[in-house]
């Protein structure tokens, strides 16, 4: 038995002490620690986070971003009490609040708030339950029994850190507990567990020798909207950088990428043209009728021509007119968008 020990109770607990406590302990004596949610993320399968991202915020680097999806995340939260309730109620085994933060009783940095714990209803055994929520065009991940594997993970974590044997999701998409809802188990398999804490080690490893993790096969979207979190807004000052030839390949790939997109959207625009030629001669012969067909024997072609109406806001007329409004309504964003374009040496 590898019997977890209770570091503090976080029942009532300020969400900035919340942090602290998972990030270094209740005491502050942990240099580095890593939480089931972490775990998605060091492993490269996290749909939020990326290596580099947790690793820069563990490192004291960079402070943990605001979400942008804070009030679904909120939201989850709050119903946690409502899947946990009906995972009981379907399955007839008994949910315990556990309000204790735990640290492994090998490994000092696993530290565990777990959702719930439950209690088989046919033998009595102790389990942990992870309480999710998503929304519809989600629901397929939980098909059949299934879950993600950024939650396996977690949910797989928290088992080695309680030293129980089963653990359980109860996850909700709607408001049909009969149809919107699902609640797979899963049972202790120590060849993955030795693989998820081999990783661990290595990271805390890569934590104390200063070895930032690198984007390698992250998602393109999650790759770049990380980095611009991680650096922020560019800096006009700087000097400008200058790159190893071993870069030179990949950048030119990228400019013959973009040098092919060109040509398409010329290609896009001249077929544009094309059809629009074409259809004048349709469009004399609908007038003010709105549709036309053309049945032939295997099909029908049809046309629309419908009138629509759009309103859009003048912002310089707004501006020119009511400047104190404008200042009201008014937003900016920041953005960075890397562009390549080559620039040939005089002689």
């Amino acid at each position: 038995m590898a019997t977890p020990r209770i570091l503090c109770d976080t029942a009532g607990m300020a969400n900035e002490r919340w942090l602290e406590c998972r990030m270094h302990g209740p005491k502050g004596d942990i240099p580095y620690t890593v939480g089931g949610s972490d775990v998605a993320a060091i492993f490269g399968v996290s749909p939020w986070t990326t290596p580099l991202e947790l690793w820069m915020i563990k490192k004291g680097k960079i402070k943990l971003a605001e979400k942008e999806n804070a009030l679904q995340l909120e939201m989850g939260h709050l119903l946690e009490p409502i899947t946990a309730h009906f995972y009981a109620k379907k399955t007839g085994n008994k949910v315990i609040n556990d309000t204790n933060l735990y640290q492994h009783a090998n490994f000092k940095y696993a530290l565990a708030n777990f959702d719930r714990r439950f209690e088989r209803a046919s033998d009595g055994e102790k389990g942990i339950l992870e309480c999710k929520s998503c929304t519809y065009h989600k629901a397929g991940d939980w098909a059949n029994g299934a879950y993600p594997t950024y939650y396996e993970l977690q949910l797989r974590f928290y088992l080695a850190v309680a030293d129980v044997n089963i653990g359980a999701f109860s996850s909700m998409w709607g408001n049909n507990p009969d149809n919107d809802m699902a609640f797979p188990e899963i049972t202790r398999d120590k060849a993955k567990e030795d693989m998820i804490f081999e990783k661990l080690e290595y990271w805390i490893w890569s934590l104390e020798h200063d070895v930032p993790p690198t984007m390698d096969n992250i998602p393109t979207k999650l790759a770049l909207d990380s980095l611009a979190r991680i650096y922020g807004a560019s800096e006009p000052a700087l000097p400008t950088i200058d790159l190893s030839r071993k870069y030179e390949g990949e950048l030119r790939a990228i400019l013959a990428l973009q040098n092919q997109k060109e040509e398409c959207k010329a290609e896009i625009k001249r077929i544009e043209e094309e059809v629009k030629a074409r259809s004048v001669r349709f469009a004399e012969l609908m007038k003010k009728h709105e549709h036309g067909v053309l049945e032939t024997t295997t099909d029908k072609i049809l046309i629309d021509f419908v009138t629509k109406k759009s309103t859009r806001t003048d912002t310089e007329a707004l501006k020119k007119n009511y400047p104190a409004v404008y200042k009201d309504v008014v937003s900016s964003s920041e953005s960075r968008k890397l562009k390549f374009s080559v620039q040939t040496k005089t002689i």
